[in-house]
């Protein structure tokens, strides 16, 4: 008997042709397997039937730990006058046919190649880019599929007789590996100066570590991009860093040596613990322990910090002759543009900022971010889905009909194509307010569109019309003769929601900082209905609309958004001019926003639940400006870590209306009376209460079962935790996102998704 099997799924990169060589010789066949240009495997088998159903049954159940079977296409072939005597792997084909396939995401130096790197014995001892067909970069080294060497970086480095023999071995687990490289074939890293010139020296590695340990800012260039690295406990480099990157009050990321560094300053749980030394190696946001030892500036005004583990063999080198416990690792790029990847522009970008860069000579064909989670209990809330985990596809449940890409809206970006029931998310691409920005998300999209050979019907976008997004998807849409679909911000979101969960029919909270509203306003925290036909996505609520003075200065300064809401119900002119100094132009500013507030002169008004939130971190004088994205509401949640609920009054609803006045007033009046813990604590809880009460009776008065939260206040855990059980206690069905970030970075896969099904 002889059958063709096409494999579709995450099989290139992951061991997958070795293994099917492996099970069809146990079982007798003959024949070969061979990449696709579709991302697919194609395979041919030639023997008995039992021997035949043996092999296909291993190959659901033993296939490699980082292989995701999608669809196994089996058709029986005629006999020809081909003959096969055994069974080989046959050179890649280009061929394309089937849709849906993806490489896989960078994965973490596996322990195996860690324990070789540790070996004196071993060829690889010291080896900072010891691989395997287990570990290893994939999604950024690829410059086009099928996954062979020669559409990789690793083109560059010609494997020596020693890699060679590994990589012919069917024995071997460097069998077919295509990043295999040892010290004397493979990349080389070397350390030099800010103005590029070389540092001699034997082990430019863990030299770089005791420079960083000393006190330098070093670049290190990493699978995805270049990294920031300086010392944890030393206040003076980080100041350095601070002023060089622009980034006042904004959290750094931190590598930690190892999962028992991070305990002596974080508090680290079993769930935790699993997603730091999962193979995805993310960034994972953990609270400080009470002996918490590390530098504050590294995270300024908040309790949790920003922490991941080693991935690569060069970041584990780095720690060697150095007892530090932790190395800031911040992405090396500059402000509002994406990571920075070549050399040469490393050079240009960052001579200013740090002192000597370590490099290697291997080059980076695709930037990629690291992702950033936090856990809510047991369940992963991600902030950044990127490296390690892009561009693995979310599974839908249900298959679509059209191919569509979503382009997201202008903060935190990311693309979406979504194809029969998988939606492939890109890597993080950031805020689309420069032109280098813009590019990289266009590329990237048609990069996802090339590995996963789609037709694309349809290019979604959000509904505001000045977005540089809403302006990409209308051009590529003309250039390409895609239709054009333009989703409301929130709905998206909440069609985000559906889609990663499965479900028909939801009411929906959405809260965040801001989104074009489908009457043209500033819409913010909203309770949506959400269905299976975008045509009848509709608000059925929403907080209180407030003063948004000044538009974007409201924004960034909330003292302006307090005064907004507080004026005409308490006396605020003596209290606002006392804090001009928070305020750019200072007394005259204030007398500026009395003078607006009492002529009337508002303008545009908000329901946003964040500028809510930034109202109460003001008048709390936790947080006076927005130095970075929901800094005002990240540290209010920060401050109110072991409050309680001390207010007495109830969420007013009237109508389908959420009043908020009334908290902001008791707030203001309490605040040199309580405690501040327990008054931020408490504005959680109203906002939190008022939302979920309304939703539940607009859930309960149209039968249906599933509420859920999304936005990017359902990052925050109080918030999340008190809508939640109030939900359940109704016994309805509590939904929130586990797989893609419920901010901005997740409402490409709505868009996309909505598209699909208009």
């Amino acid at each position: 008997m002889r059958l063709k099997v096409m494999v579709s799924g995450i099989v290139q990169g992951v061991g997958f042709r070795p293994f099917i060589y492996r099970i069809a010789v146990k079982n007798g066949l003959r024949g070969y397997v061979r990449n696709r240009g579709d991302t697919c495997v194609e395979i041919l088998i030639e023997g008995q039937d039992s021997d035949i159903k043996s092999f296909l049954r291993e190959l659901i159940e033993k296939k490699p730990p980082l292989a995701k079977i999608y669809d196994i296409i089996t058709l029986p072939v005629e006999d020809t006058d081909e003959e096969y005597r055994d069974f080989k792997i046959f050179k890649s084909s280009d061929e394309a046919e089937l849709s849906g396939s993806i490489i896989p995401p960078d994965i973490a130096i596996c322990d195996e190649c860690l324990a070789e790197m540790r070996d004196p014995s071993n060829p690889r001892y010291n080896y900072f880019f010891i691989t395997c067909v287990n570990c290893g970069p994939r999604y950024t080294i690829i410059e086009d599929v099928p996954y062979d060497r020669g559409n990789t970086t690793m083109r560059d480095f010609q494997m020596c007789e020693f890699c060679k023999s590994e990589y012919m071995n069917p024995a071997n687990r460097r069998f077919h590996a295509q990043t295999v490289a040892c010290p004397r074939c493979g990349p080389k890293a070397y350390l030099a100066v800010n103005d590029g010139e070389k540092i001699e020296c034997d082990d430019p590695i863990r030299e770089a570590g005791k420079l960083i340990s000393e006190g330098y800012i070093i670049a290190v260039k990493g699978y995805g991009g270049f990294h920031v690295a300086a010392s944890t406990l030393l206040d003076k480099p980080i100041e350095r860093l601070r002023r060089a990157k622009h980034r006042r009050q904004k959290p750094f990321a931190i590598m930690a040596r190892s999962l028992e560094a991070v305990k002596t300053f974080a508090e680290v749980n079993q769930w935790e613990a699993d997603a730091l030394l999962s193979y995805s190696r993310p960034i994972v946001l953990l609270n400080r322990s009470e002996n918490y030892y590390l530098s504050d500036l590294i995270a300024p005004g908040l309790h949790n910090i920003g922490v991941m583990l080693p991935y690569t063999g060069l970041h584990h080198m780095l720690f060697d002759w150095v007892s530090d416990p932790a190395f800031i690792m911040t992405s090396a790029n500059p402000p509002n543009q994406p990571i920075v990847k070549d050399d040469i522009e490393a050079f240009k970008r960052l001579a200013g900022v740090v002192d000597y860069f370590l490099l290697h000579d291997r080059r980076i064909a695709h930037r990629c971010d690291d992702s950033v989670l936090r856990l809510h209990g047991d369940k992963t809330v991600f902030i950044r889905r990127s490296r390690g985990y892009a561009p693995e596809p979310i599974r839908l449940g249900f298959g679509v009909k059209r191919c569509t890409l979503g382009l997201g809206g202008e903060k935190n970006n990311t693309a979406c194509l979504v194809i029969g029931d998988k939606a492939f998310m890109s890597q993080h691409i950031g805020d689309v307010e420069n032109i280098e920005t813009l590019e990289f998300l266009e590329s990237t999209s048609k990069r996802l569109i090339r590995l996963t050979n789609s037709r694309v019907e349809a290019v979604a976008c959000d509904l505001h019309p000045k977005f540089a997004t809403t302006m990409l998807a209308k051009r590529m849409a003309e250039e390409r003769g895609w239709r054009m679909v333009q989703v409301q911000h929130h709905y998206a979101h909440v069609a985000a929601l559906m889609a990663e969960h499965h479900i028909n029919d939801i009411v929906a909270i959405c809260c965040d900082g801001y989104g074009y509203g489908a009457d043209g306003g500033a819409w913010g925290g909203e309770i949506i209905l959400g269905s299976l036909n975008p045509l009848e996505f509709r608000r059925l609520g929403h907080l209180e609309e407030q003063p948004l003075l000044g538009g974007d200065m409201a924004t960034r300064y909330p003292l302006r958004m307090a005064a907004g809401i507080l004026f005409g119900h308490v006396d605020i002119e003596e209290w606002l001019i006392e804090n001009s100094k928070h305020l750019p132009y200072g007394n005259r500013e204030a007398h500026i926003i009395i003078s607006q507030l009492s002529k009337g002169n508002v303008g545009l008004k908000t329901s946003s639940c964040g500028r809510v939130l930034d109202a109460v971190s003001a008048i709390l004088g936790i947080c006076y400006e927005r130095t970075y994205e929901g800094e005002p509401a990240m540290k209010l949640e920060s401050a109110a870590i072991g409050g309680r609920d001390i207010l007495t009054i109830e969420p007013a609803i009237r109508g389908d209306v959420i009043e908020t006045t009334s908290l902001v007033v008791s707030i203001f009046e309490e605040r040199n009376k309580l405690k501040r813990r327990d008054l931020a604590y408490s504005a959680h809880v109203y906002l939190a209460r008022g939302l979920a009460e309304l939703a539940v009776e607009k859930a309960l008065e149209r039968g249906i079962k599933n509420i859920g939260f999304t936005g990017g206040v359902a990052c925050n855990q109080i918030m999340a935790q008190k809508i939640g059980e109030i939900v359940r206690l109704r016994g309805l069905t509590f939904i929130v996102h586990e797989q893609i970030p419920p901010g901005d970075g997740g409402i490409s896969l709505g868009q996309a998704f909505m598209a699909a099904c208009t």
